[in-house]
């Protein structure tokens, strides 16, 4: 069996998941972080060097867009772009969902 790499992006990691899901209203840095915990109820968490590490990148890659500057803290929403790939991950998780619920059927 060959064993190919993951893309960087094709599939996102629970933490750039949840970046772009609390990105759909403008946010800084704690906040993201502190929005993560709360609707994952602590489930997940990411840390000041990940998510600054993942707002550049997504910001070059254009899932994100920097809004404004206050106070020194830069704000972010989530762009057409990275609300497509939050779409297309929503339909990879619906299909493994799906294929969950047809094998336990299948069991019972």
């Amino acid at each position: 069996m060959v064993k190919m790499a993951r893309k960087e992006f094709e599939t996102l990691t629970p933490q750039m998941f949840y970046i772009l899901v609390v990105l759909n209203v403008p946010r800084h840095g704690y906040e993201i972080m502190n929005e993560i915990m709360r609707i994952t109820n602590d489930e997940i968490r990411v840390g000041a060097g990940t998510l600054y590490t993942l707002l550049s990148r997504f910001q070059n890659d254009g899932y994100i867009e920097l809004v404004s500057e206050i106070d020194r803290k830069k704000i972010y929403q989530i762009t057409k772009i990275g609300k497509y790939k939050l779409q297309e991950e929503k339909r990879k998780l619906e299909m493994q969902i799906k294929a969950l619920n047809e094998v336990n059927q299948d069991k019972n």
